[in-house]
């Protein structure tokens, strides 16, 4: 049995979940999910408790066992998304480089020879902190913020992949609290042969 598709998950105030079928819609705050549940796996609405259960009814089924877990991380996700959200910070270094929201587009100066723009899919809203970046120790930054995890960071990704960054001089696009490992550049030896 998973681990995680045991623990039952919580019903925030002011969420409800609704199941017809296989189906199951979450709505809150900040607007409705859908999804539908797999058929090998079966939930339950508790709404005196408020909570919902995810169960595996055959436990010896492998299928079964991967998508217990994983089931119930989504509704987890979904439950979370439309009570708080979801956000993705992300930062571009680089001299020169900026960021600017244009006409539902993210507009991206990257060292091109033309601006990138991305198309911000339904659901996904952008707030740019810092539009360009000054020099290489300030970098332009920006915030990713929607209900669904799911098609978030699919966005943050696709945007990320535009220009990932470098090991040599770090620039490029990344998440806030990315590492990128460095590299040493090449060291010329001095002196003629």
């Amino acid at each position: 049995m998973s681990r995680i598709g045991k623990k039952p998950v919580e019903i925030p105030q002011g969420v409800k979940v609704e199941q017809k079928g296989r189906q199951v819609k979450v709505s809150g705050p900040l607007g409705a999910l859908e999804m539908d549940c797999h058929p090998r796996i079966t939930m339950t609405v508790d709404g005196s408790a408020n909570r919902v259960e995810v169960v595996n009814p055959r436990p010896e089924d492998r299928k079964g066992k991967q998508l217990h877990g994983t089931m119930r991380a989504l509704l987890a996700n979904m439950v979370t998304g439309v009570s708080k959200g979801f956000e993705r910070k992300m930062a571009i270094y680089g001299t020169g480089y900026s960021v600017k929201e244009q006409g539902g587009k993210l507009v991206l100066q990257i060292g091109f020879c033309h601006p990138v723009e991305l198309a911000i899919p339904k659901g996904v809203s952008v707030k740019i902190d810092v539009p360009a970046t000054r020099g290489n120790d300030i970098p332009a930054k920006f915030t990713l913020s929607g209900m669904d995890k799911g098609v978030l960071g699919q966005f943050a990704a696709n945007v990320r992949r535009i220009r990932p960054p470098e090991p040599y001089k770090g620039k490029g696009i990344r998440y806030a609290d990315e590492q990128v490992q460095r590299k040493m550049g090449k060291a010329f030896a001095s002196g003629g042969a």
